[in-house]
């Protein structure tokens, strides 16, 4: 393992600015927790302080920023488990969505943490407990004073499915030693497309190949049963299923649902489940049911408003397409297609899916997702999708095809990690 980078003086400036604010750490995370963003009862995670005793031996420590990193790590998690159960498995996360998400589909063994805030107290007593020999980060957030610290401590470190926009690039490329500090702290850097490896080698990067955590990821799980009750509580009405929405897409959704002959059943699980509130009454008048309220489908709900967390598997089942939520706000990028490939359920979305672009790109290509501009041809789309059962299970099979095809980057992957993990 070669000596930790140099820290340059941005990044002292920043350990020392971090260090100065660390008695208002508290006091801010109380503030978060009164908003709802912060989970009182483990306010000292975020400070360093674990809330959970060491495992023995070896300990691997995976990091994903939210729900989708999270859950996009589960594949990698289950493999060190069966691969090497010697070793244990912290994981961290930073919102409050991630954990519950995580509590439920992490194996037995594997702890989850919340993140220690970007301070050199936080995150000196964080290391100071778990003590991992290798840190695998997901995606893109970076904290300069967790990754430097835990460099200096002799942590392996790996940067997996890797992704960064060309904003964050010009921003990083503003303070360039601060960027080479970074990204050379990494034993191990995958992007997860060419344009973000292009990215991360000008900064300073040395890439070692490429992994799509979100390709190659194993499907989303369903329950067997409560897919059989939902179907039942549907009967023979056509389904459109919308997942991972943002406003003004669930009023596109219905809308569209509406103005289908047929009458179908909007399905609509939002990004942001917190919304549901929000988004039923801006729906009033569509026959609204709220999955969370435990409310039943009946001939007349327009749109079921699947507002939980951890059943995107399930709902996709629903239906043999569905909309993918995030395509048509440039701020958002788009939502990760492969969850639906994965489940050989084609996909529908806007175009504005930056943050997926190549998968996107590959997806239409392949014959397994339709772009949309705007509402008159989303609304078009869904109708000839439902009029057309052949142009349906095309869309179908071509995505379960595209699904499998990516299952090759994970064993390649596998191979890089598996010299850094701890000896036994």
């Amino acid at each position: 393992m070669t000596p930790p980078p140099p820290r340059p003086l941005s990044l002292m400036a920043y350990r020392a600015a971090a260090g100065l604010a660390s008695p208002l750490a508290r006091p801010l995370l109380e503030a978060r927790a009164r908003r709802g963003k912060e989970d009182p009862e483990r306010l000292g995670e975020r400070l360093g302080h674990a809330s959970a005793p060491r495992p023995e031996g070896p300990v691997v420590w995976m990091h994903g920023a939210s729900v989708g990193e999270g859950v996009s790590l589960l594949p990698l998690i289950a493999w060190l488990a069966d691969e090497r159960p010697d070793i244990g498995v912290v994981v961290t996360s930073g919102t409050r969505a991630s954990a519950q998400l995580l509590a439920r589909r992490l194996p037995t063994g594997a702890i989850h943490q919340y993140a220690p805030i970007d301070t050199p107290g936080a995150v000196a007593r964080f290391l100071a407990h778990w003590r991992p020999g290798l840190g695998v980060f997901a995606e893109s957030e970076l904290w300069p004073n967790l990754i430097l610290a835990a460099r200096g401590a002799g942590v392996r470190l790996a940067l997996v499915s890797a992704r960064m926009t060309e904003k964050t690039a010009r921003a990083w490329r503003g303070r360039p030693a601060a960027a080479r500090a970074m990204l050379t702290s990494f034993d191990l850097v995958l992007p997860q497309d060419a344009a973000t490896q292009a990215r991360l080698e000008r900064l300073g990067a040395c890439v070692s190949g490429r992994l799509n955590l979100k390709r190659a990821g194993a499907p989303l799980d369903g329950d067997a049963a409560e897919l059989e009750r939902l179907k039942a509580m549907i009967g023979p009405r056509e389904v459109i299923v919308a997942v991972s929405t943002h406003a003004p897409e669930e009023a596109m959704i219905a809308a569209a649902a509406g103005r289908i002959a047929s009458g179908p059943l909007a399905v609509i699980a939002p990004r942001h489940p917190q919304r549901a509130e929000e988004i039923a009454r801006s729906l009033a008048g569509r026959g609204v049911a709220r999955r969370s309220l435990g409310e039943l489908i009946a001939p007349q709900t327009g749109v079921y408003l699947a507002d939980t967390l951890g059943e995107i598997g399930l709902l996709l089942r629903l239906a043999p397409f569905a909309f993918v939520g995030g395509g048509f706000d440039p701020e958002v990028g788009g939502h990760n297609p492969m969850e639906a490939a994965s489940l050989g359920v084609g996909v529908v979305s806007g175009r504005q899916v930056a943050n997926h672009a190549e998968v996107y790109a590959e997806m239409v290509a392949a014959g397994a997702a339709t772009l949309a501009g705007d509402e008159a041809e989303l609304t078009a789309q869904l109708t000839g999708l439902l009029a057309d059962a052949g142009r349906r299970e095309a869309l179908a099979a071509a995505a379960a095809a595209y699904g499998a095809a990516q299952s090759s980057q994970m064993d390649a992957a596998r191979a890089l990690i598996r010299p850094l993990l701890p000896a036994r």
